[in-house]
């Protein structure tokens, strides 16, 4: 089948296809890449389905143009076949009409990895066809850099940095990182913020020069490829209840929610999308108060939501304006200048229609993973918490279902867990050895040209 063609929020970049999405990440005019059309997507085509056909049915309308079905759908199967539940996001009820979607039954334990690992075998799949080299740059507040480890350890033809913020990151999220055998795998421990790494990718990528001359790319969630991977398990669970949800998800740089931004977009019926914030509220403000604003990170009990500039509400502010790209690139450039934008009143319109929010505190983080526990018997992570929380505060309606996103096994933030319930979660037995294993990452300054001048020496030997 023919692919959708893809444009920049911006404006200002020639449309491509899925493999050029995928394999640039960032549009060259540093806007972020949207399909130029919503395809539409019945949920009869996903009821009755297994994970892996129902993800087929989905990206097929994406990924049509550059990859044949039997292409795809090798490599959805075998980015499954290694999960430690056969449904990989199953749908658990833990109080009347609230559910748990559980989205860390991959190999690094967190959401991300059901999206990395299809991108992960798109991605070497595209390169191999092309001939060519890419260097992959992540920055990461915990989970994106080891699941990018996870897809793209030991590939050929593809060098992986990783930038996670120095000290802000759970024990178990850096050892996933640093304890990578793989020659091709490179961790930057950066002595600032996340929002201090995802800047020096954006500027890494600005630098059109060095950006071609190492093949750069990204598959952090700028990256459409992961945005589409993500949406399918909105229309999954939606299949399982046979009914439209409301989903509450934490949220840090907005890429998980907007994917059910997306999925509403291809005609998915959902009740409404409850953005879940710590004490780095930017998105909990934006929403309820119409200034999205940039402060200074807090480091919490939920580090993978300590950001302070969510790249993928550009995507839903250029929904929201009625892809109005003129506006959208004012806007970015006023927020890359003064870190604040006051939202037009149709934007914040827009936006209510899908979007609700709520902040929820580490202390509140804790009393939830307690609740959870004492009324389930179930330990859940920080993040998960942090929206259960949130789900709390909605209106109880009898038919209405709550989906809360669980986006990381507990086993990661075990140090959260046992304050909150004594309880220290066990690693799954693959990882028992974790804490044996040999680290390796190098600490480098929060600048730019420290850490382009690490990549590019690690190119040159590669």
């Amino acid at each position: 089948m023919t692919g959708l063609r893809f444009i920049s929020t911006r404006g200002q970049a020639p449309a491509c296809g899925f493999a050029d999405v995928l394999l640039a990440g960032l549009a060259p005019d540093g806007g972020l890449y949207m399909p130029e059309a919503w395809p539409q997507i019945d949920l009869s085509e996903i009821a009755g389905k297994s994970y892996a056909e129902a993800a087929f049915a989905v990206l097929k309308h994406f990924a049509g143009g550059d990859f044949t079905d039997a292409e795809l759908k090798a490599d959805i199967d075998s980015a499954y076949a290694g999960f430690d539940d056969a449904r990989i996001a199953p749908l658990v009820e833990i109080g009347p009409n609230l559910f748990l979607l559980e989205l860390f039954h991959g190999p690094t334990l967190a959401f991300k990895d059901i999206a990395l690992q299809v991108l992960g075998r798109l991605f070497a799949r595209a390169l191999a066809k092309r001939g060519g080299r890419a260097t992959v740059v992540a920055a990461t507040s915990g989970d994106t850099g080891s699941a990018a480890i996870a897809a793209l350890g030991g590939l050929a033809n593809i060098e992986v940095f990783v930038m996670h913020p120095k000290g802000r990151v759970s024990e178990v999220q850096r050892r996933q990182m640093t304890t990578s055998a793989h020659t091709n795998v490179h961790n930057i421990a950066l002595e600032g913020s996340f929002d201090d790494a995802q800047a020096i990718v954006k500027d890494l990528f600005a630098d059109t020069v060095f950006a071609a001359s190492v093949h750069l790319t990204a598959v952090n969630s700028i990256n459409f490829a992961r945005i589409a991977a993500q949406s399918v398990y909105y229309f999954t669970a939606t299949a399982q209840l046979e009914k439209p949800a409301t989903f509450v998800v934490p949220t840090g740089n907005f890429g998980d929610v907007f994917a059910g931004e997306a999925a509403m977009r291809m005609g998915l019926a959902i009740e409404k999308l409850v953005v879940a914030t710590n004490a780095n509220d930017i998105m909990a403000r934006a929403l309820n108060e119409g200034v999205y604003e940039a402060g200074r990170a807090q480091h919490t009990l939920s580090p993978s939501m300590d950001i302070q500039v969510a790249s993928n509400f550009e995507r839903a502010l250029f929904e929201a304006s009625g892809r109005d790209a003129d506006w959208t690139r004012r806007a970015m450039a006023d927020f890359a200048r003064d870190k604040r934008i006051v939202l037009p009143a149709s934007v914040r319109a827009a936006l209510a229609e899908r979007y609700e929010a709520f902040r929820t505190d580490d202390t509140e983080t804790l009393a939830t993973i307690r609740l959870v526990h004492a009324e389930t018997g179930r330990l859940i992570d920080p993040h998960t918490a942090v929206a259960v929380a949130a789900a709390g505060r909605l209106p109880i309606d009898a038919f209405k279902p709550k989906i809360v996103l669980s986006t990381a096994h507990p086993a990661k933030f075990p140090d959260a867990v046992r304050e909150a319930t004594g309880q220290i979660p066990p690693l799954p037995p693959r990882l028992t050895d974790l804490f044996n294993r040999e680290e390796k990452m190098t600490a480098l300054a929060p600048d730019k040209g420290l850490v382009q001048a690490y990549i590019t020496a690690r190119v040159a030997a590669s």
